[in-house]
This record gives structure tokens, C-alpha cells and sequence, in this order.
């Protein structure tokens, strides 16, 4: 069956096409909530804006949900905790409108400079009033900036060419990063005494809350002028009100307010302040970007890769490339190890060796317990229920690195002890061939091989004897099943071996039952014989 794409609200047609080919692709209008409900209940995943409003009985009602998407940075109307709990991934566009926000401060610092916003008004309204909005100059002036994250990097990149000073408030960044962007660290009091203009760009968090508040304004240079188009309540809007009223501030420039919609603040009574209604991701190229980000993140979440924007996957962030190669080796070893092992582990240990880890490798973890879990629940597995999954069945998953390397350049290795006190181990490796990346098996349960892990895969414990490979082959041939590889290994001769197939049909699993029948007492036990990865 295809899976369907809802999607919710308007969306731009090139991010329509990533998914038309693949998907089918459906639209409802998100604000008509029972025809939102009714049309989720066939959705593999759902595309939002802002007005959507995707709760917990908005998942409830999609059983086949296995992402949503807010094309755009927030996610106020998105029920992440509910969403999370059945494991639905939540995915955004965190970086889609970074240069229009950063171009949006700049134009109201500009604007604010100049009086441009009162002055404009007052020529509509019939007034030549020239010298009533004479403005300052922004070339040698001093720019505080208050965070140094990508917005706040932008933002001061762009009006450093304008010839200023740049000093920067941000208490998690390194003083040679603000050294290399030409900007002097500061703490908060000394940016609000020597700027001229302050630029906020911080997120909304419990302590940023009201960080230019009557105390902080009370000892910024006089006729300093104040921009804030990162989020609502940073600023005090009312002491920054009676600060303009007393002449200590000398204009601001404002997009977002603590309560929006906003159409009533003290900060609107002023001439010398510029307000905007939350404008900073308005443009067509932010919508766009957004748009394309989310349609190929549902792309590779439909698909089950990883998605690096998921919100709530404990090891989002940027993949590096030389790990990527790495993620479905993990999953497919985490896999082969609930196989082998014939069940759950007590815990495990996702081992990872080489040159790799010189990356974040963490993600490997994360893929490694998806692939443990994926053929023992009936639910579905992702990334983002996955340590759910762990936790909740008591399992414990760590992840260990070295550096040095035993045979092969980079190596995982997926260990876990049985609550019978056995150990049990998988390891393997990706090859890169020059066109494309070829993952193999390299050790199961202390056996060495070499064979490609892509495909379905069987393994068949049993005691080293002549004949026992031409009957499994035998009975393999007579039901139609091909075999594309195998290896057999051993301990010693007449000891304990292990075969390991690629087939090309997944039917192979069911005829194993046969095979153990056809060995007799060779054969470990069934379930060593039934595991199909």
C-alpha cells in the first residue's frame, strides 16, 4: 500500500513534487476539524503550518501516523509529548527562515534609525515635516548583539558591513568563535552601557524570560534604540514603554510581542518605534525553504531513515557524513542480534571502533536499539520510541568508543547479555566500494565471517556433521527459495557451527521448521532456527 501524505495547509509546489512520486499525496483543510480527523485516519503522515492543530486526539485518530510535519520553526500546535508516546516523529524546518529573520532585524534597526515607519505615515497623511525625523547614522556606532546562535550570527555579519563596532552578549559561546566573526564578548551590563543599538536573538526559555527588563534598561547608554524580532517576553514591552517615555531609549524596532496576535501595546503610542506583526519568516523564500525541508524529512521518515530535524529523537542534530554509512549497519546488527539471541537482551552495549569516532556517533546507539526492537513488537519502531521501547521492558542500552581498530577501519559491534547469562555478540562493518556503501557482517556470536548483511537473513545453529548444508539447501530448492550467499563457520570440527543465508524470499524463515525436523537432534532449539532479520 502507498503511504499517504496529508497535507493540511498550503504548501509550496516544489515541496509537493519531492512527494508526489512516491506518495499519495492528499489535502484537507487543517481548520475543518472533523474533516482533519476523518481524512488523519488514513494518513502515514500529516503536513502543517501554524493554524493546524495536531493534539492528542488529532493523533489518536491517524492509527497508520508515522510522522508530522510543521513547515516552519515552531510548534506551538503541535502535540509533541502525545505524539511521542506512539512513537510519531515530529519533524520542523529549524533553519528555514534564519536569513529572513536576520534581514528583519536589520530593516527595523535601519528603520528605527531613520524614523522611517512615522515618517513614511506622516507624508501619506499630507505633512512635509523634514527635520521632525531627522535620524542617526549606523556606520561607527556600537551593535550589541545579545545571542551568537545562527540568527545572531547572520544578523551581525550583515550589519558589520555597515562599518560598526560589534560587541556580543552569549554565555555559550567561545571566545575565539566571537573572535573569528569579529565580535567582542561582553558581559550583559557592559553591552547595555556602550551600545548604541541593541539586536536581541535568543530563544524563549525560562531564563531568558524578561532579560531586558526596568532593572537592565535603566543602565543601557541614553538614546540607545532596541530591536527584538527573535520571540515575544524577552523584553519587557512595558518598561521598555516608560523608557521611551522618559527619553532613556531612544526608538525600537519590534516584531514579536509576549501575547500574539498583538494589536494592542504601549509600545504603539510611540513615533519612534516600528512595529511589525511577527514578519520575520514572511517572506516567499522562508515559506519555500520550509515547505522542501519538511516534504524530504517526511521523505526519509516514510522511508525509515534518519531524519536529523526530528524534534523528538534523542539523537537529532546534524549527521556527519562519514556516519551516515553507519545507521542502517546499526540497525541492521541490532536486528541480527534479537535473532540470534532468540529474544530480548537485560542490557546491551552498542560498541563502536575506528577512525568514526572522532564524529558524534551517538545516533548509532539510537538505530542499533530501533533495530532490537523492530521484530519482537507489535507496534512500529522508529527512532523516536525506541528507548521508550528499551525502557520500558527494562533494558539498558550504552554506548562505548575506541579508536584504535582490529581489522577493519570502522567497526560496530552490538553485545548483550541474555537473562540466562548468556553473551551475545554481532559485529560488522561498511565498505565503500566507490559507488555506494556495501555493509557486512563481520562476527555473530563469536563466529567470524564475512558476508554482505543487505537482504533477508537466516541463521541455523547446529552441531558440525557431514550432510547437514545439502539439506537445508535441499529443502531451501524444493520450496523455490533462493540462496544469494552463504557462509558456514565453526568452532572445531564436530563442534558447534553456525550457517548464515541471504535468500530472496522472506518464506524462508517458515522453512526452517522443516529443516530442523529433517536434522533431528542437531538442530539447538526452534527458535535459533525461525529468526528471519
Amino acid at each position: 500500500m502507498t503511504p499517504v501524505v496529508l497535507i493540511a495547509e498550503e504548501l509550496a509546489p516544489a515541496a509537493i513534487d519531492v512527494l508526489a512520486h512516491d506518495f499519495d499525496v492528499r489535502h484537507v483543510d487543517g481548520t475543518d476539524r472533523p474533516a482533519l480527523l476523518s481524512a488523519l485516519a488514513e494518513a502515514d503522515a500529516v503536513i502543517v503550518r501554524s493554524a493546524t492543530q495536531v493534539d492528542a486526539e488529532a493523533i489518536a485518530a491517524a492509527p497508520r501516523l508515522k510522522v508530522v510535519a510543521r513547515a516552519g520553526v515552531g510548534l506551538d500546535n503541535v502535540e509533541v509529548p502525545a505524539a511521542t508516546a506512539r512513537g510519531v516523529m515530529v519533524v520542523n524546518a529549524p533553519t528555514s527562515n534564519i536569513v529572513s529573520a536576520a534581514e528583519q532585524a536589520v530593516a527595523l534597526l535601519l528603520a528605527v534609525a531613520r524614523n522611517t515607519a512615522s515618517a513614511s505615515a506622516a507624508l501619506k497623511a499630507g505633512e512635509w515635516k523634514r527635520s521632525k525625523y531627522t535620524g542617526v547614522e549606523v556606520q561607527g556606532k556600537t551593535v550589541g548583539v545579545v545571542g551568537l546562535g545562527r540568527i545572531g550570527v547572520l544578523f551581525a555579519q550583515r550589519i558589520a558591513a555597515f562599518g560598526t563596532r560589534l560587541i556580543a552578549y552569549d554565555p555559550y559561546i567561545q571566545p575565539a568563535r566571537a573572535a573569528q566573526l569579529g565580535v567582542r564578548l561582553v558581559g550583559l551590563e557592559e553591552l547595555l552601557r556602550e551600545s548604541d543599538f541593541i539586536s536581541i536573538h535568543l530563544p524563549k526559555t525560562p531564563e531568558t524570560v524578561g532579560l531586558i527588563g526596568e532593572k537592565e534598561l535603566a543602565m543601557v547608554k541614553p538614546g540607545v534604540r532596541i530591536v527584538n524580532a527573535a520571540r515575544g517576553g524577552l523584553v519587557d514591552e512595558q518598561a521598555l514603554a516608560d523608557a521611551i517615555a522618559e527619553g532613556r531609549v531612544g526608538g525600537a524596532g519590534i516584531d514579536v510581542y509576549s501575547k500574539e496576535p498583538c494589536t494592542a501595546s504601549p509600545l504603539f503610542a510611540f513615533d519612534n518605534v516600528v512595529a511589525t506583526p511577527h514578519l520575520g519568516a514572511s517572506t516567499a523564500e522562508a515559506q519555500d525553504k520550509a515547505g522542501l525541508a519538511v516534504a524530504r524529512s517526511v521523505k526519509l521518515a516514510l522511508q525509515g531513515e534518519f531524519v536529523p530535524d526530528a524534534v523528538n529523537v534523542q539523537a537529532g542534530g546534524v549527521v556527519a557524513e562519514d556516519v551516515r554509512p553507519l545507521l542502517p549497519l546499526a540497525e541492521k546488527l541490532g536486528k541480527v542480534f534479537t535473532a540470534v539471541a532468540g529474544g530480548v537482551a537485560a542490557s546491551v552495549t552498542v560498541e563502536v571502533r575506528g577512525e568514526i569516532v572522532a564524529n558524534d556517533v551517538s545516533v548509532l546507539k539510537l538505530a542499533a536499539t530501533k533495530g532490537l526492537f523492530t521484530s519482537v513488537v507489535e507496534e512500529q519502531v522508529s527512532y523516536v520510541n525506541a528507548p521508550l521501547l528499551a525502557a520500558d521492558r527494562g533494558v539498558t542500552v550504552a554506548l562505548t568508543t575506541h579508536g584504535e581498530t582490529i581489522d577493519h577501519p570502522n567497526l560496530v559491534t552490538v553485545r548483550g547479555a541474555l537473562p540466562d547469562g548468556r553473551t551475545v555478540s554481532v559485529s560488522g562493518t561498511a565498505v565503500h566500494t566507490g559507488t555506494r556503501d556495501v555493509l557486512k557482517l563481520t562476527e555473530v556470536d563469536g563466529f567470524d565471517l564475512e558476508l554482505g548483511a543487505d537482504g533477508i537473513l537466516l541463521f541455523f545453529r547446529y552441531v558440525d556433521k557431514p550432510g547437514v548444508v545439502g539439506t537445508i539447501g535441499s529443502i531451501l530448492g524444493e520450496a523455490g527459495v533462493n540462496i544469494a550467499a552463504m557462509q558456514v563457520a565453526r568452532r572445531e570440527a564436530g563442534g558447534e557451527a553456525l550457517m548464515t543465508l541471504t535468500v530472496d524470499s522472506a518464506t524462508a524463515a517458515e522453512l526452517l521448521s522443516s529443516a530442523a525436523d529433517a536434522i533431528g537432534a542437531v538442530a539447538a532449539s526452534a527458535a535459533d532456527l525461525r529468526d528471519e532479520v
